[in-house]
């Protein structure tokens, strides 16, 4: 405790001494810390606080950033003693490193000054068209609404036959009773979901599901305290191509990162081709 008293009066001493220095202009060889023969100056520190930080928290940013520090060069060393000179030799793959990432970096801003990023609904739909194979549906899903309430609830039989009609101003009627009624009331009329996931929410099992999802708009079910409705408003088999919804964020995905390959490949080869014409290389 008294050596963390000590240090902490040292840090704060020394951001004292730095804002002293900062006026003066001498801080650079006041020194912080000292690891064999290498030292961290008080200049090293600036910037490590960010400005308004309270004082207490600003002495323990400073007192990390020392700690890092000399464990970094005390690794250092320990490397440098250890490694053969062979391994030691990194020149060749820090300018490997850097020349990838100057690279990587103006490809990047050079596809951000030229990517349409307009994906018209009809270039999705013909690339799902030209590539049926690439989506097709492992699992069933389907749209519509699934409820639960329970028995004693009144008029169940205005509920069920607004569930099954076609009629879309029921949806106000069915939202209305399910409000005051209902256990459970999911609505996924907008959104495709996994038949599977909805068939565990009903009491009972379904002998033939693909064919009843097939044939029935309605699906009911009891137990000794509750009904339970499955509307299907919309359905797509597993096996079948995957409806051009569902997928529409997936090929526009894909069509925009081939337009950045499209893009990368054309700068490529119009820098090679400039380069080429102007003399710039030889290929011995």
């Amino acid at each position: 405790m008294i050596r963390l008293l000590k240090y902490s009066c040292f840090i704060a001493f020394l951001m004292i001494t730095a804002e002293c220095a900062k006026n003066s202009g001498n801080d650079k060889n006041i020194p912080v810390a000292r690891v064999f023969d290498r030292y961290l100056y008080l200049d090293d520190l600036k910037g490590v606080t960010p400005a308004g930080l309270p004082a207490a928290d600003s002495i323990a940013v400073v007192r990390d950033h020392i700690d890092k520090w000399v464990r970094s060069q005390l690794i250092l060393n320990k490397a440098e003693l250890n490694l053969t000179d062979e391994e030691k030799d990194v020149e060749q793959q820090i300018d490997a490193y850097r020349t990838s990432l100057l690279i990587y970096s103006y490809k990047q801003s050079y596809i951000r000054q030229n990517l349409d990023t307009v994906i018209t609904d009809r270039e999705i739909l013909q690339y799902l068209n030209e590539n049926p194979s690439n989506f097709m549906l492992s699992e069933t899903v389907l749209k519509g609404s699934f409820i639960q309430v329970p028995e004693t609830a009144p008029e169940i039989y205005r509920l069920r036959q607004w569930c099954s009609s076609e009629d879309d101003g029921n949806v106000a009627d069915i939202e209305s009773y399910c409000v005051q009624y209902a256990e459970r009331y999911d609505h996924f009329e907008e959104m495709w979901v996994n038949l599977s996931e909805v068939l565990e929410l009903l009491p009972g099992r379904l002998y033939n599901p693909e064919s009843t999802v097939r044939s029935r708009r309605l699906i009911e079910m009891r137990d000794s305290t509750y009904y339970y409705f499955l509307t299907i408003r919309d359905y797509a088999i597993a096996g079948e191509v995957s409806p051009i919804d569902m997928v529409t964020e997936d090929i526009r995905s894909i069509l925009l990162n081939k337009r950045k390959i499209q893009i990368v490949n054309e700068l490529e080869s119009s820098i090679y081709s400039d380069g080429q014409n102007r003399g710039y290389f030889t290929i011995y």
